[in-house]
């Protein structure tokens, strides 16, 4: 199992009730093609910031109670039920606008400074997906948010971690610049591949900082309970578990990307059983 924070959308699982999933596949569709407009395929730069920007006038007209598409029309199989979903629902239009800023964000910038970048980036990409389930399950509120922000920006940071051979491919790094230089790690790295000491240490630091972030938001499983808590438990433990094969790679993420076999679905169940969260 990939941890991908869109790929973590409970989409059409037996845990969501079944008024709910027409709701999240409606959402999944958006969050995920707009994430392809600017990570799949060839075009270019530019290109790819007019389909978003195409994305950003649906949802302004949404916002307005109009969007006025035909059926025929190329966005009509995301944006009409998307609208169907947002007025049903009552749901915040700013999620989806944050999501449309970080995807093109990521058609125009491929490096971070430090971590406050990084974290406002994954505060637009990954935490809104996780305040919108909140909105969708009537759970929305100050502290189910921010356990909800932390565990979403876990789970992108252990995307990133887990491939930063397959973005430095894209021509991107997510790992924080000032880390970097802190561990003496450069680009050089990652380019050759290269798993040595100072590697390790930068990639510790970073797997740590994430299974906090996960740890942290924990509590949000029981604060919401039933179905979506038991959801968020797997997800939670899911991501921990990949962590905890990086380490046991070594950080060598450039031989091996870290997924998950039948073997760690079982041994996920007994901790999902036991409500063991932290490893």
């Amino acid at each position: 199992m990939p941890v991908d924070h869109y790929e973590n959308f409970p989409v059409a699982s037996l845990l969501v009730p079944r008024h709910l999933r027409p709701a999240v596949i409606n959402i999944y569709r958006f969050a995920r093609s707009a994430d392809d407009i600017a990570d799949e395929g060839n075009a270019n730069a530019e290109t790819r910031l007019v389909q978003l920007n195409a994305y950003r006038r649906q949802l302004s007209a949404i916002q307005e109670d109009a969007c006025p598409l035909s059926a025929s029309d190329p966005l009509a199989g995301i944006f009409l039920p998307l609208k169907k979903t947002i007025q049903t629902h009552q749901l915040s239009i700013e999620p989806f606008f944050d999501l449309l800023s970080a995807f093109s964000q990521d058609v125009q910038k491929t490096r971070y400074a430090d971590d406050q970048e990084l974290l406002d980036y994954c505060s637009r990409s990954a935490n809104p997906v996780g305040r919108l389930m909140l909105q969708l399950y009537q759970a929305d509120n100050p502290a189910n948010r921010s356990l909800s922000d932390a565990i979403c920006t876990g789970l992108q940071l252990t995307n990133f971690w887990q491939d930063v051979a397959i973005d430095w491919r894209k021509e991107r790094v997510y790992l924080p610049q000032s880390a970097m230089q802190s561990c003496g790690v450069t680009e050089t790295h990652i380019a050759e591949g290269r798993c040595d000491e100072a590697w390790q240490e930068l990639m510790q630091e970073r797997t740590q900082q994430a299974r906090s972030m996960l740890n942290s938001g924990f509590p949000l499983v029981h604060n919401v309970g039933g179905r979506l808590g038991l959801e968020l438990k797997f997800v939670i433990l899911g991501g921990l578990r990949i962590l905890e094969r990086l380490e046991q790679l070594n950080y060598n993420v450039f031989s091996r990307r870290p997924t998950l076999n039948k073997g760690d679905w079982i041994l996920l169940l007994g901790r999902a059983i036991s409500r063991r969260a932290s490893t």
